[in-house]
């Protein structure tokens, strides 16, 4: 097995460059071509998905495998290699499975324990199925994958350390509220009828919205989702209202919308601010301000305002000897006003800019010792600067409160669907790809995950050592084939000795020289395959073709047969 894996995840790059990279369904395919095609690889399968971009081949070299993968994917992707290659990482072999084994289970995903991308390893295999670019390895790799995620889920409760992405973004607007008791009565948009947008649908259907519309550029799969959406309410699962609109009446159903997902393959923005802008305009308070925006009330009745100039004199209370200062026209909140000013005076000087009172307590508590070092900190400020900065007490900033959200906006597309331009916007609040990353940095982790991690470290040693024994399985086919020709070729000749030899004395005969070499065979073979399911077994299956000069051609031929068998029913079962 030499299982290489690179790519790139919402683990080992910001969400920007990942929407930069993202593949489009026909760059997909192309890249899984192109890759069969090069020289390195002989399988290749592509995991593409909202928040990573994987490509995983069976290569015959390393370095080379490396370097051909990190190409494609940077041809495909249209992000220059030398600025895709510090965020891309690799895994080789038993590191390749248990990423991918991982991957499965949810515990790379950015909402861990979520299980829709068992759904999506399940597509990635079907593509490279269809279009014959997974063997043997990649077929058993990936048909484990999803056995070992199924089991994940099924023997723990890592669906309880997360949920669908979905969920996690609908949960973002809930302010930690339940997303049934903000969904209830909504009417919501879903742009898109792929995976990812029906996901959407059933989650807001279950959740209580009154109606959903879907939005689709092509039609009749956005129709067939509706419908779906309307045989579930007539069944009684749900409560909602589906139908089904084309893109062209997005803008006018916004007007009316409380919450709207999409999620589609669109290269370009499929809504801008001004239409998001357009379709809040009227349901949001005149004179609310958009987020960002720095406003500082006229009157706050605590904070002062900043005193004008004054002349020498005319401030009440003020603890300097104001005629003892030279010049005019200053202010006494300013830096003139405490240059040159001795520790004790500078300490009331500053209690009287902020309208308080010295605490004598504390004055009388200072030592001779503290005032010499202030005095010697003042003067060395003075000695570098020139003069002592004013202190000023940083006036807070006071912002009008932004309205509650009339409308929810819940990108889940890479590249993004929705202008980011839209969150600044009064009355909208906008979840996408890279405000789920940031929230779920800090989401808990069940105890459940220990336990995953402990079912796929099993299930790569168990997978590692089935790859080991399935390698050698072709030698001991091709060594068994040679000891029947054997057989056959001596009963022949025993024939050609004895002709006398009826039909049934002549059955016994093979029968019992059969089941000579079938013994002596039996315990070798059998403990050959135990040792080269072993770590480092590999070499067992050379020595078996060197020790009965076995003809590679022959252990090749049986190879082929098994993929080209194993292929058809892996076909069949997808």
């Amino acid at each position: 097995m030499s299982l290489l894996v690179v790519g790139l995840s919402h683990r080992s790059a910001p969400v920007s460059v990942l929407e930069r990279a993202a593949l489009s369904l026909d760059a997909q395919i192309k890249l899984l071509q192109d890759t069969v095609a090069a020289e390195p690889a002989t399988e290749a399968a592509v995991l593409a998905t909202c928040n990573r971009i994987e490509l995983y081949a069976d290569v015959d070299k390393f370095h080379a495998g490396v370097a051909e993968l990190s190409t494609l994917l940077a041809q495909h992707s249209g992000v220059g290699l030398d600025e895709l290659t510090p965020y891309l990482y690799v895994h080789y072999e038993d590191r390749a499975v248990h990423h991918l084994f991982s991957v499965a289970c949810g515990l790379d995903s950015m909402v861990v324990g979520e299980g829709q991308i068992l759904g999506q390893i399940k597509d990635a295999l079907a593509r490279a199925q269809e279009l014959h670019t997974a063997g043997r390895l990649l077929n058993d790799l990936f048909q484990q994958a999803l056995r070992v995620g199924k089991r994940a889920h099924s023997e723990t409760g890592i669906d309880r350390a997360g949920q669908s992405l979905v969920t996690f973004g609908l949960e973002q607007f809930t302010a930690g509220g339940a997303v049934e008791a903000w969904a209830r009565g909504k009417r919501a948009v879903v742009i898109g009828a792929g995976s990812m947008s029906s996901l959407a649908a059933a989650t807001l259907a279950r959740a209580g919205v009154a109606e959903i519309v879907v939005a689709n550029r092509t039609y009749d799969r956005a129709e067939r989702l509706a419908q779906i959406l309307d045989e579930q309410g007539e069944k009684g699962e749900t409560d909602v209202v589906a139908r089904a609109v084309p893109m062209e009446s997005v803008p006018s159903e916004l007007t009316r919308a409380d919450v709207v997902v999409s999620c589609t393959g669109a290269t370009g923005l499929v809504l801008t601010a001004d239409a998001v802008a357009a379709a809040v305009e009227g349901r949001v308070p005149q004179g609310t301000a958009a987020a960002g925006h720095d406003h500082r009330a006229d009157t706050r009745g605590d904070i002062r305002p900043v005193l004008p100039p004054t002349s020498i004199g005319t401030d009440e209370d003020c603890p300097l000897d104001l005629p003892a200062v030279q010049g005019g026209g200053f202010s006494v909140h300013g830096e003139a006003a405490v240059a040159g000013m001795d520790a004790a005076t500078l300490e009331q000087h500053a209690a009287w800019v902020d309208n308080a009172t010295v605490d004598r307590r504390t004055a009388a508590r200072r030592t001779p010792a503290a005032d010499v070092e202030l005095i010697a900190a003042l003067a060395a400020t003075f000695a570098v600067t020139g003069r002592i900065t004013e202190l000023r007490r940083p006036e807070p900033v006071v912002e009008a409160p932004r309205p509650e959200p009339v409308l929810a906006l819940l990108d889940l597309a890479m590249p993004r669907d929705i202008d980011a331009a839209a969150h600044r916007l009064p009355g909208v609040r906008l979840v996408d790809i890279e405000s789920l990353a940031e929230a779920s940095a800090d989401a808990p982790m069940a105890a459940d995950v220990d336990m995953v991690r402990r079912i796929v470290s099993d299930e790569v040693a168990a997978f590692g050592a089935a790859q080991r024994a399935a390698h050698i399985t072709p030698t001991v086919v091709a060594l068994r084939a040679m000891a029947a020709d054997v057989v056959a070729s001596e009963i022949a000749r025993l024939e050609g000795r004895l002709p006398g030899l009826d039909d049934k004395h002549r059955g016994e005969i093979a029968q019992t020289v059969r089941r000579v070499v079938d013994k002596l065979l039996h315990a070798p073979t059998v403990r050959v395959k135990q040792l080269a399911a072993e770590p480092g077994g590999a070499g067992y299956a050379d020595a078996l073709r060197t020790l009965f000069d076995l003809d590679q051609e022959t252990v090749a031929a049986v190879s082929r047969a098994d993929d080209s068998q194993e292929n058809a029913e892996n076909r069949g079962r997808s």
